[in-house]
Parts: structure tokens; C-alpha cells; sequence
């Protein structure tokens, strides 16, 4: 049972990795400062890096948001399961959510159906997620904004294929530097679950850190899935919410960068998903004529919302069914496994690649996507 909530764990990484990649890289591949599978590389291999600078976050999920003396590896094994169903399900709908708000939810439910109310620390889970969750966003859109704009003021009088030289010269910086940024605080997510799950098994002592290897596992997962793309996120994000261009991109990069790092290093596991979308948004608005898409920015934000519950729901359903022995296990498995598999099948029918992420689907195909999604 440890190996498989271990195994389970870096499946989850691994579709944080695919699900998030549009954090670091969609504005570059965006305004063409990065091919599509350059970029891909680029951040999973900073992502590999990253996950290597602190171990803050993982010792904030491990040790402050459940009692982990009263969680169970059946316990952590159920809030994977939800978390991975919400990020798979999201990813097939294009919404950038927040794989963090998944992962914690899905704890979340698991251990309020398994151990009981007074087993997840609500205080904490406000401080430490709700907080900046509603917080982090708006921050990076403001500052976003403001840096568009001053970008736009500073380089007006300069020739503008010089400007656009130059910002998609600094966008290959500021993208790498998110994507450093996203495997500090997102890969430690991981690493803190693992942790929570050796300590509930009497490999590690109350309170302990991340070991090496867990590090490592965390690291390569996180990279591995990134590297696969996740490209229908990537358009969302790239094309969908704004028109970007470079000196936007570059403002929207290095206000999340910012943010997430001064985050990470305080220990809030934050979303980097809604900070970068906040970023994109507040460089649509600090640029005069570019057009905002609000309905994908109010899907957006329904996505958000229901992120936390919903993970919460599927991971506390899987603990009850989980709960029932080895049958309600291999139950919980087998379902998971193919509603993955389903939603996969699914995406194969409309496939977006490096090819056409920058294409936006027609009318008709949206019309489609939205109808299979519904069903």
C-alpha cells in the first residue's frame, strides 16, 4: 500500500507537470520567443531544477494542513485520486485550474471522511490556502497591469520591431523564470504528500522533511509531465484569454515569477495557475485595444471555485469507498483508472499539439469540445 500511494503521488506530479506547463511557457509560445517543443524542454528541465532550491512548501503540506498523526496511506491514496480526476478533467476542458487547490481538496475530503473534522486544521487551511488563493491572483494582475503599461510608455517612441525584438529576447529570461519558480513551489507539493505518507506509515518521524529521494522522484515527475505538453491548457492560456504580445508577456512572466518565489519562500503553497492567469489578464488590461475574452476568463474563474470542493468530494467519496477493505480499494482504482482513460479517448477526437496550439479552434469545433465535455 505505500509503494502504490507513492506511485500514485508522482502519477499526480506528473499530470501537475502536463496541466501547468501553460504557466510558464504559453506566452512565449504564444509571441513565437520559444518554439513549441523547445519550450516544453526548456521547462521541464527548470522544473527539475527547481524542485531542488526549498523544501518550505513540502514541510507546510506535510506538517500544517491535516493532524498527519490521524492520517492513513488509504487516507492519502483517496485524495490523489480526486486531485488527478479534477486535473485530467480540466485539462480536457482547456481550463487553467489549480492543480495545488486539487491536491489539497482532495486531502482534504479524505481525511474529513477518515478521521473526522478535527483531524484537518481549518485555520491553517484558510492562512495558508484560501488567503492566497484569493489574494495572489489579483496581485499579480494589478502589478501585471501596471508593468504592461509603463513597459508601453517607456519603449513608445522606440521602433517597434526593436521592442518586440527585445521583449521576446527578455521573454526566454522571464519564461524560464517562471518555470524555475513553478518547480520550487509545485514540485514540493509532491514531495510533501510522500512525506505525509511515509510518516503515516512509521518510515519518518513526526515533523520530518522530504528525504533525498522523494526530492529527486518529485523533480523528475513534475519535468517528465511538463515535458508531455499539455497543450490544450497551453491555448487557453496562450490565445484564449488575451492578445498577447512580447513586451505583455514579458510584464505577465516576471510578475508571477515574482510572486510565486516571494511565496514560495514564505512557505504558502499558492496556486502558480492563478497567479500566471492573473498576470496574462492584468498584461490584457495594462495594453490600450487589446481585447480581454471575459467569458473564458469567467470560466476560468468558475473552474477555480469549484476546484478545492470538488477535489474535496471525489477524495472523500474514494476514503468511504477506500475504507470498505480491499475491495472498496481496487474499486476506487479501477474507476479511477478508467475515467482517465475515458477522458483521454475523448481528447484524441479534437488532438491539440505543438502543430495547432496556436490555432484557435472554429466556432464549430468549440460547439463540439463543449458538448463532449458536458456529456
Amino acid at each position: 500500500m505505500l509503494i502504490a500511494v507513492i506511485v500514485t503521488a508522482l502519477a499526480f506530479d506528473f499530470t501537475n507537470g502536463f496541466h501547468d506547463t501553460a504557466n510558464s511557457m504559453a506566452t512565449s509560445i504564444a509571441t513565437g520567443a520559444l518554439a513549441p517543443r523547445v519550450a516544453v524542454v526548456v521547462a521541464g528541465f527548470l522544473n527539475l531544477a527547481g524542485a531542488f532550491l526549498s523544501t518550505t512548501v513540502a514541510r507546510t503540506i506535510s506538517n500544517g494542513i491535516v493532524n498527519d498523526s490521524k492520517v492513513t496511506l488509504t487516507m492519502v491514496f483517496a485524495g490523489l485520486i480526486g486531485a488527478i480526476l479534477w486535473n485530467v478533467l480540466t485539462w480536457l476542458a482547456g481550463l487553467p485550474s489549480s492543480s495545488s487547490h486539487a491536491l489539497f481538496g482532495g486531502l482534504i475530503g479524505a481525511v474529513w471522511v477518515g478521521a473526522g473534522a478535527e483531524a484537518v486544521h481549518l485555520q491553517e487551511v484558510v492562512e495558508k490556502i484560501v488567503i492566497p488563493a484569493v489574494v495572489s491572483p489579483v496581485l499579480a494582475c494589478v502589478a501585471a497591469l501596471l508593468a504592461t503599461y509603463l513597459a508601453y510608455v517607456i519603449t513608445r517612441r522606440s521602433p517597434s520591431g526593436h521592442v518586440s525584438r527585445g521583449f521576446r529576447i527578455g521573454q526566454v529570461g522571464s519564461a524560464s523564470l517562471v518555470a524555475l519558480a513553478h518547480g520550487t513551489n509545485d514540485a514540493q507539493k509532491t514531495m510533501g504528500v510522500i512525506t505525509l505518507t511515509l510518516i503515516s506509515a512509521d518510515v519518518l518521524s513526526q515533523g520530518s522533511g522530504p528525504p533525498w529521494w522523494v526530492t529527486l522522484s518529485a523533480g523528475v515527475a513534475i519535468s517528465l509531465g511538463t515535458y508531455a505538453g499539455g497543450w490544450r491548457i497551453i491555448r487557453t492560456m496562450g490565445k484564449g484569454l488575451t492578445d498577447i504580445e512580447t513586451p505583455q508577456g514579458f510584464t505577465a512572466e516576471t510578475t508571477a515569477a515574482t510572486v510565486i518565489l516571494a511565496s514560495s519562500h514564505l512557505g504558502f503553497p499558492l496556486s502558480t495557475t492563478q497567479v500566471c492567469a492573473g498576470g496574462i489578464l492584468g498584461a490584457g488590461l495594462g495594453r490600450k485595444l487589446a481585447e480581454v475574452r471575459w467569458g473564458i476568463a469567467g470560466r476560468i474563474a468558475v473552474s477555480w471555485i469549484l476546484t478545492l470542493p470538488a477535489a474535496a468530494a471525489v477524495g472523500g467519496l474514494s476514503a468511504w469507498l477506500a475504507g470498505h477493505g480491499d475491495i472498496g480499494l481496487s474499486l476506487v482504482a479501477a474507476a479511477a483508472l478508467a475515467a482517465v482513460g475515458g477522458m483521454y479517448a475523448i481528447s484524441r477526437r479534437s488532438p491539440v499539439h505543438a502543430d495547432n496550439v496556436n490555432q484557435l479552434p472554429t466556432q464549430e469545433q468549440k460547439q463540439e469540445q463543449a458538448d463532449r465535455t458536458t456529456t
